[in-house]
């Protein structure tokens, strides 16, 4: 049965399970409260995923911050996902309280493994996001029907860069496949935009297997936007159900659907953060 979820928050500005896990449509603009907090609010951590930069959070961390919320967009550096996981979870030890870590695309790999062994993460929230178990890479997530599994030629730009592992390189999205595949439901000079703009990602990070499974232990989260064509829906609610998560689906939007539609995005992490006690 589908569940209708109020919004957390609206007017938000654009920017930069198992199978029986409650199902969920897409949200309502509207105010969600809390029942009254036993405790101290929760600090919300928003990792980036590839080909992105903090800026793609900006309507969320507006939002939130309208809530009452502290919220800290943090730089996910884009090299390899040992050593991304391990520079958000440096960060994560700098914050006082209980969490709750969000990622977007590639974020979600890298917060599966900062999460871990961290008991002030209270909460975890998937945004069109990959969530390995252990010994799975990124790259194997994206599921069948992904723009990403056409030609690599026909998919990026390929960089060398100083220090890069054996065979790594950095990659940015053609034109086409950004505007086209990983932005589609943006306006086209928008998209292009943040085309021109986008930051390069290592092969590496998408090639380095898990060490980690954070959402074995701790709650989760799960937006999938139904037009997203970078990580199919498809493999992301393969991926929510593994993962026991609360499942929200919205319709239509792309694998940006948190610049699209922020206010979307924010309804669920807001749900999170009402869960923390």
């Amino acid at each position: 049965m589908l569940l209708l979820v109020a919004a957390f928050t609206a007017g938000a500005t654009s920017a930069w399970a198992s199978p029986a896990a409650p199902m969920r449509s897409s949200p309502t603009p509207g105010p969600l409260p809390c029942p009254s907090p036993g405790g101290p609010k929760p600090t919300v951590v928003l990792v980036h995923g590839a080909w992105a930069d903090t800026s793609s959070w900006n309507g969320e961390v507006d939002a939130l911050r309208r809530a009452g919320y502290v919220a800290r967009a943090v730089a996910n550096p884009l090299r390899n996902l040992t050593s991304d996981a391990a520079t958000v979870a440096d960060f994560l030890k700098t914050v006082p309280g209980p969490i709750v870590l969000v990622g977007h695309s590639y974020g979600g790999s890298v917060i599966t493994n900062a999460a871990a062994g961290l008991p002030n993460v209270k909460a975890l929230v998937y945004v069109d996001a990959a969530a390995p178990d252990v010994g799975e890479t990124t790259g194997q997530l994206s599921g069948p029907g992904s723009a990403l599994n056409a030609n690599p030629d026909s998919l990026y730009d390929k960089v060398p860069y100083p220090g890069a592992p054996q065979g790594a390189a950095d990659l940015y999205l053609k034109q086409n496949v950004f505007v086209h595949s990983f932005a589609s439901d943006l306006p086209q000079d928008t998209a292009v935009r943040l085309w021109a703009s986008q930051r390069a990602a290592s092969t590496s990070a998408f090639t380095t297997p898990s060490k980690a499974a954070a959402w074995k232990t701790i709650p989760s989260w799960y937006f999938i936007s139904t037009g997203d064509r970078i990580i199919t829906p498809a493999s992301e609610l393969s991926m929510a159900h593994r993962a026991r998560s609360k499942i929200t689906q919205f319709q239509g939007g792309s694998h940006l659907t948190l610049i699209s539609h922020p206010d979307a995005v924010t309804s669920v992490i807001g749900s999170a953060i009402c869960s923390v006690r």
